[in-house]
């Protein structure tokens, strides 16, 4: 598979008694490939699984019963699994690269939850900088 355009104007591929057809794109492992390689279409799609199964699980995510600690591995083992099976296909660009790290630190956010500012004494969501510190070791793209 190519990013290059030439890729597009190749024929099938024919060995002893097979032949193998063209497509735009196929599914492998559960992960829609393309001629392209492109992934974009996939990593929506992973994503939107990936809030899917968050939502699944949020009345546990926000109870207060529960450690940030424990909430992490319920991440990890639940939601993860959804937005990161066959990962090892893909070829990401910065750009999808980003809208993973944005899912990421969106979870967190909503598992660790806001933080009381001391200066103003106001309630706000905890910066990138803030979750890198918590968690210097992103769990998505580690």
């Amino acid at each position: 598979m190519s990013r290059d355009q030439k890729a597009e104007r190749s024929h099938n591929i024919k060995t002893d008694n097979s032949s193998f057809e063209k497509v735009e794109e196929f599914k492998y492992f559960g992960t829609t490939l393309t001629y392209q390689n492109s992934i974009q279409k996939e990593i929506k799609r992973r994503l939107k699984s990936g809030n899917a199964c968050y939502h699944s699980v949020q009345s546990i995510l926000s109870s207060s019963l529960l450690p940030k600690n424990l909430k992490i591995k319920i991440y990890r083992t639940i939601i993860l699994p959804f937005v990161v099976c066959g990962c090892e296909t893909w070829s990401l660009t910065l750009k999808e690269e980003r809208r993973l790290r944005v899912f990421e630190n969106r979870v967190l956010r909503r598992i660790i939850g806001p933080k009381r500012d001391e200066v103003t004494e106001k309630w706000r969501r905890l910066h990138k900088e803030e979750l890198n510190a918590l968690y210097p070791h992103q769990i998505l793209l580690g």
